[in-house]
């Protein structure tokens, strides 16, 4: 196992909410709707919090959270 996945990744209830959107699939502007903030605020959140999670992408960060049990892979 790499020093990465032994970092303990500590999220806010609020970045949970956005990764559990994420997760189940909905759009950036969806996303933006439910947090009531810009895209381009979700955009920066979405940045910060990848690269704290050390991904890339939006697929990348919610297996990320699926496998580190963050959040469940069930829908809804």
């Amino acid at each position: 196992m790499s020093a990465q996945e032994y970092k303990v990744l500590q999220i806010t209830p609020a970045e949970r909410a956005a990764l559990q959107l994420l997760v189940q699939g909905k759009t950036k502007e969806e996303l933006a709707a439910s947090l009531e903030v810009t895209e381009p605020e979700v955009d920066a959140r979405m940045t910060a919090l990848f690269r704290r999670m050390g991904v890339e992408t939006e697929t990348e960060a919610a297996a990320e959270c699926v496998r580190r049990g963050l959040l469940s892979a069930r829908m809804g």
